[in-house]
């Protein structure tokens, strides 16, 4: 079936998103094509990893830079859009930690900057109505209205914290860390119980044989 007709409100807030990214930020432009919508997690990132580009004087074509993220958040696809560091390559660790934090390092220079949300930062003080009416739609308890409102409200809290100084978000310092290591490629294994293919550093070893880990907790 084709897509139900979207009405006239709803466009309306479209074309003003298409007019925030179009004219103010061809960067966040990019983190959004990427990540499918304004928001203020993505915006977050998008500050982020413009402080590590600016502190460290790189952007990562292959490895150079490396990020150490604490969440796994919006704002991740920001940093990997706008930094280069990605999964893929290896050059973007995940650390579950929970942390509004990120650690970017210079692997020619070996310099480092860890960057963390002040607590003086909330999304809610810019505007302190955005939660309940997000959880009120993503309930499925919300009206028409309610849910053109609640884009009009993503777009307006990402465009101020885009505007924000840096300083109000975040406190950056520079850090001496380790220098983690460039991505491995390992061999591929067959696992014994399910003939699936894993890659041999997660294989494991069950009473001599060789399986994956869903197979191993089984």
């Amino acid at each position: 079936m084709p897509d139900k007709p979207k009405n006239k409100s709803f466009q309306e807030v479209e074309e003003n998103t298409e007019h925030f990214l179009n004219s103010k930020n061809q960067g966040f432009l990019k983190v959004t094509e990427f990540h499918g919508h304004v928001c203020p997690g993505s915006a977050i990132g998008y500050k982020a990893a413009e402080i590590a580009i600016k502190e460290l004087s790189i952007v990562s074509e292959d490895e150079e830079l490396a990020c150490i993220t604490e969440n796994d958040t919006c704002a991740v696809d920001a940093i990997q859009v706008l930094t280069g560091c990605t999964f893929g390559k290896g050059n973007l660790i995940f650390n579950d930690y929970g942390k509004q934090t990120y650690t970017f390092i210079n692997r020619k220079t070996e310099d480092a900057i860890k960057i963390s949300m002040k607590k003086s930062f909330s999304v809610e003080n810019i505007d302190p109505n955005l939660n309940k009416l997000r959880q009120k739609v993503k309930s499925g308890n919300a009206n028409e209205d309610e849910k053109v409102e609640l884009n009009t409200r993503l777009n307006s809290v990402s465009e101020a914290i885009i505007n924000l100084p840096d300083e109000k978000i975040f406190n950056v310092e520079h850090v001496k860390v380790e220098i983690p290591k460039k991505a491995n490629i390992y061999r591929t294994v067959e696992c014994a119980k399910c003939g699936e293919l894993v890659s041999e550093h997660r294989i494991r070893e069950i009473n001599g044989t060789l399986a994956c880990i869903p197979c191993s907790n089984k």
